[in-house]
Formats: structure tokens, C-alpha cells, sequence
């Protein structure tokens, strides 16, 4: 993984696939390379870092070639070398390949073709692919593919060119997202419509088990057996201003400050006008279904997971189905107990998180219902489940999630209000979550304009080398989100507790050096949290707090405080987190971090 364009058409390919895949930097890589067909030869050029290193290489070559592909690569099989970066190349340079994915018998194909003499120039998984194609080439590029890949176990995401079936573009998708672009004259293929977006909005999705063969004129779909397909051809509803910076200096900071207008998104079109009762058009083929489920299990990666955790208590809360919240990653290898009547809910911002999405087929076999919350239209998982709710946070670019987190909170909160619509369970509680809901993007707002107030506390603390974070009930997951923020960008070691448990363990690194922020906002358990505010005072520690405002009494106990809104409970996560989402991009910033691409991070994890 992580980036593919290919480009087939009347114009020059490599400017149209450099700008390409720069708009899919924000995925993060390590190495990039690009193949041309020029002159009756492939011709490739492969660097390691930036992109920027390799337009350097790419200055002044490639005049003439309308037909290539471009590849960024973050590394699995083998280290971020020449050697290891994509395109890989057959013995007879006339095949190249670009591949997401890892292919898992690759070791078993590697020496199956080192026997007939093929000599491999990697140690990548990806390289078995074009030696693959290879011995299996007869004059048809995509019988090749096709003949190859029954051979292969994993997922891949493939574009493949050769110079001896010119004119075309052939791609293969499994378990890694492909989407092709049509144009007139031209297509292109790319693992995300960021890539595409400047030349059109006319997309087709391929799904598990397809092949597209492009040429200037003509997309043919078949599955892996040659049987035709017929795909419906979809148009993109966001412009491209939405994936630039828009005078920001990050998109993560873009992102941050979008959330008011992407909350407001959310909620649009689903309540009813000058009512409480929510509709969710997608889910209005399943009302049946849905009034009757009575165990839900959540199943997410990451941020997504630590949604999953607030909606839990939320429908709990407010409904009392009973909720387990799981990590995708770990789900489908164990047993899971799935009971008729169990609706499996797969949160994940991309839609492709390889690891949600095969925990929704171990659901799916096991006969749950599958619940989409996604944020991205056509990806895997929301084509793959029963019913779905988007996000409508629009494309976010920043590998650390921001606005998606607190749409996906906003949308577990729709998501309640519905169940509890058409199951009839309380209305007094339903009406107060829906009202309190409607005023969540202003409260938003008053958050970000303290900007100037976290950033100075960032600036004190922006050398520290670890920090704790700690909440109870419905702050808990906020203060594993926080966390996770600041690690993932800053480099700093955070960690998130339930306040309780910092007596088992985490008590013990408390001293003056060791700051620790609570979420303390003024709820049901707020007496226990001042408790423990108490504890970390006795030993030193610094202490940063959110609060409710109006608190009068928290800013003589802690170091600094930053004030929310008050709201009900189960809304105060979408609050608290906006500080925490603040708080780590300063000191980010202060350390010199590039906050938009983390180091080993990448933004889609399409891979397990």
C-alpha cells in the first residue's frame, strides 16, 4: 500500500499522474515510483521520500507517453529502498505493476517462479505479481491477470500496464478499494477519488473480485471467471476546494475548524422539519428489522472504536439494548456468539478499514444484521452492509481523525433517536438528546475561539515526554481519544485511563514532571473525578482539566483549565474532545511534527 493512479488517454500521462498521487500524499508513504510507456519501452523511475524527489527525476521525461501508472508505497515487505518502491517490473521489462495490498502466499509463489528462472530485484511481496502475469502472459494482458490471481491469496489493489498489449489499462481489486474515473477519451484508475477529482466526476467502484480493462474509449468490467459486469456509473458530490487547505497550514487544522459546518451536515435532512423525530433514509428498508434486534455489537479500529465506546453508553443509556463494542482486529479471530436478533454496527471513517470489513463478513456468515457508519459514499464496507448512515463530513485529508470522530458521535446520537422512534421506548429523554443535539455546532464554535488560551497551554508542555489522560463515563473514551491524538501527531507517549484505575498502576509515574489531563465536566460522576484530581496534586503532578462552564471551584484545584459548554452527558464527548483535538496539534506544531503526515501512519489501513 497506499496510493495508485494510472491514466490511459489523448493526453501526456505523467503530469496528470504526478498531480495525482501528490493528492494522495496525505495517505503517508515512504517511497514512490512511476511506469511510462514511451517510445515502445517502459520506462520507470523510482525514488525514496517525497514525492517531490521524484518529479525531480520525472523533470523533463516522459514527453510523449499516454498511458502509465504511479505508485506510493508504505512499507510492508522490505524496508523503503529503490529496490523495494513500486512500480516492479517482469523479467522481459515489458510488464508493470502497482499493488496495494500484501499478498499472504507470496513466499510459495516466489519459489514456484524462482524455479522457472525468473530473478526477483526486491524483497516485496508485490514483485511475485509482475513475474506472476508474466508466465502466465499469451498475448491478452487481462487473461494474464486473470489466470495469475487464482493463484493468489490476500488483497491486492492492481494496475498493470505491458508493452506488448498496448493501449491498456487493466485493474484488479480485492480487498483493497479501486476506483476507476471516466472521462472523454480517457480513464484512469485510483485506490481514492482525491487522485481523480481534477479530471472528473464520473466514477465506477470495482468490487472484490473484479477486473477493468481501460482503454482511451471503452471500460469493460468482468469478475475473475470473464463473466461481464455491469456497473453503474457514479458522480462524485464534493469539489476539489474541499481537498485543499483553504488558507490553513495544515488540514488537520482545516479540519478541526470545519467541524461546527460538518456537525450541522450530520444532522441535516434527518430530523423532521420543526420536530425531534429523526429519519435515516438508509435505513428505512430495515425499520422492521431494526425494531426487533435486541443486541447490537460495534466493531471499529482506532478512533472509530473509541465512538463505538460512547455510543454504547449512549444506547444503552437511552435504550437499554445491551452493547459490546469490539476491536474489528480481534474479532474475527476468535468465535463470536451471535444470536438471532443481533445487529452488528461497523464504524469506520474510510469505509476500507480492512480489518472492520472482514470482521463484518465473520458477522455476516454468523447471520447478524450489518449497520454501516461510514463517511466516505461507495466504499467497501458501506456497499457491503445491510443498511448504512454517511457521515456527510466531506473528505478529510488529515491522517489523524478529527471532524469524523465527532460526526460519528453525532450520528450514534441520530442513531439513537431513531431506534428509540420506532421501538416507542421514552420520549421525555429523546426529545432532550434531540434538542440538546441541535445546539451542538454553535457550542462547537464557542470552543474554537479559545484557540489562543490552548495554545499557550501547548507551549508549556509541549517538551513534556509523556503525558496521562484521564476521564469517567462518557469522558472515558474522550481521554483514550485525546491520547491517541497527541501520540499519533506530536510523539509524545500518552496514554488514556478511566480515572478510577489510576490507583492500579498509573498513580505510580505521577510527579512534578508528569502532566495529566482530566475531563471533569460537571456530570454524575463528577465528585469522583475531583477525587482523583486530589490524588494527583498530593503527588506533584500538573494538571490540565476540562470543565463545564460555570464551574467556579475547578480553577483552584488545577493548573489550567479550558471551559465547555454545558450540554446532557452523552453530548459532552463531541465538546470535550475539541480541546484535546487543539491541544495536540499545537504541540505538534511546536515540535516541529508534521501533523498532516505522522511518521508509519496511514490515513486508510487497508491492510491487517
Amino acid at each position: 500500500m497506499c496510493g495508485i493512479v494510472g491514466y490511459i488517454g489523448d493526453n501526456k500521462a505523467a503530469p496528470i499522474l504526478i498531480n495525482g498521487i501528490k493528492r494522495l500524499e496525505y495517505r503517508g508513504y515512504d517511497s514512490s515510483g512511476i511506469s511510462i510507456i514511451e517510445n515502445d519501452t517502459i520506462q520507470c523511475e523510482k525514488s525514496v521520500g517525497f514525492i517531490s524527489e521524484l518529479e525531480k527525476k520525472v523533470n523533463g521525461k516522459f514527453n510523449e507517453g499516454t498511458l502509465g501508472i504511479v505508485h506510493t508505497r508504505w512499507a510492508t515487505h522490505g524496508a523503503p529502498t529503490i529496490e523495494n518502491a513500486h512500480p516492479h517490473i517482469d523479467c522481459t521489462g515489458k510488464i508493470s505493476i502497482v499493488h496495494n495490498g500484501i499478498i499472504e502466499n507470496y513466499n510459495y509463489l516466489k519459489t514456484k517462479l524462482e524455479k522457472e528462472g525468473h530473478i526477483f530485484k526486491s524483497e516485496t511481496d508485490s514483485e511475485v505479481l509482475a513475474h506472476l502475469i508474466e508466465s502466465c502472459f499469451e498475448g491478452v494482458l487481462e487473461d494474464a491477470v486473470r489466470t495469475a490471481l487464482k493463484e493468489v491469496e490476500g488483497a491486492y489493489g492492481l494496475a498493470i500496464i505491458s508493452l506488448d498489449d498496448p493501449g491498456k489499462l487493466v485493474a484488479a481489486r480485492r480487498g483493497s478499494p479501486l476506483i476507476v474515473g471516466i472521462g472523454e477519451r480517457e480513464h484512469y484508475v485510483a485506490s481514492d477519488v482525491a487522485a481523480i477529482l481534477e479530471y472528473t466526476k464520473e466514477v465506477v467502484y470495482l468490487d472484490d473480485n473484479e477486473i477493468a480493462v481501460l482503454t482511451r474509449d471503452n471500460l469493460k468490467t468482468t469478475d475473475i471467471n470473464n463473466v461481464p459486469i455491469t456497473k453503474r456509473i457514479d458522480e462524485v458530490q464534493w469539489n476539489l476546494d474541499k481537498i485543499e487547505k483553504g488558507g490553513y497550514e495544515h488540514f488537520m487544522l482545516k479540519e478541526i475548524y470545519e467541524q461546527p459546518q460538518s456537525l450541522h451536515d450530520a444532522m441535516l435532512g434527518r430530523f423532521e422539519k420543526e420536530s425531534n423525530l429523526v429519519h435515516l433514509g438508509g435505513l428505512k428498508d430495515k425499520e422492521d428489522d431494526l425494531r426487533n434486534i435486541r443486541r447490537i455489537i460495534i466493531v471499529a479500529c482506532g478512533t472509530s472504536w473509541h465512538a463505538g465506546l460512547i455510543g454504547e453508553y449512549m444506547i444503552e443509556e437511552h435504550l437499554g439494548i445491551p452493547v459490546e463494542v469490539e476491536y474489528a482486529s480481534e474479532f474475527r479471530y476468535r468465535n463470536p456468539v451471535i444470536e438471532a436478533s443481533t445487529m452488528v454496527i461497523a464504524i469506520s471513517q474510510s469505509g476500507e478499514t480492512a480489518d472492520t470489513l472482514a470482521a463484518i463478513h465473520e458477522a455476516r456468515k454468523k447471520g447478524a444484521i450489518i449497520l454501516s457508519i461510514c463517511n466516505v459514499v461507495g466504499s467497501s464496507i458501506a456497499r457491503e452492509a445491510d443498511c448504512g448512515i454517511f457521515l456527510h463530513a466531506g473528505p478529510e485529508i488529515g491522517v489523524a481523525s478529527t471532524k469524523a470522530f465527532t460526526s460519528q458521535i453525532a450520528v450514534l446520537c441520530l442513531l439513537t433517536l431513531f431506534l428509540a422512534r420506532i421501538r416507542k421506548t421514552n420520549s421525555v429523554l429523546s426529545d432532550d438528546l434531540a434538542c440538546k443535539l441541535k445546539e451542538i455546532p454553535k457550542q462547537v464554535q464557542t470552543i474554537l475561539d479559545r484557540k489562543d488560551q490552548i495554545a499557550e497551554i501547548a507551549q508549556l508542555y509541549s517538551k513534556s515526554d509523556n503525558i496521562l489522560y484521564l476521564g469517567r463515563g462518557y469522558n472515558y473514551p474522550v481521554a483514550l481519544e485525546g491520547a491517541l491524538k497527541l501520540k499519533e501527531i506530536s510523539y509524545i507517549h500518552a496514554e488514556g485511563y478511566p480515572a478510577a484505575e489510576m490507583k492500579h498502576g498509573p498513580i505510580a509515574l505521577i510527579d512534578k514532571n508528569m502532566p495529566v489531563v482530566f475531563v471533569a465536566t460537571t456530570d454524575n460522576v463528577y465528585a469522583k473525578i475531583l477525587s482523583n484530581i486530589e490524588e494527583v496534586r498530593a503527588r506533584g503532578g500538573r494538571v490540565i482539566a476540562i470543565a463545564s462552564e460555570g464551574n467556579c471551584e475547578i480553577s483552584e484545584m488545577v493548573d489550567h483549565v479550558i471551559f465547555i459548554p454545558e450540554t446532557i452527558d452523552a453530548l459532552v464527548p463531541i465538546l470535550s474532545t475539541i480541546p484535546l483535538q487543539l491541544l495536540a496539534y499545537h504541540m505538534a506544531v511546536m515540535r516541529g511534527c508534521d501533523v498532516d503526515k505522522p511518521r508509519n501512519l496511514a490515513k486508510s489501513v487497508t491492510v491487517e
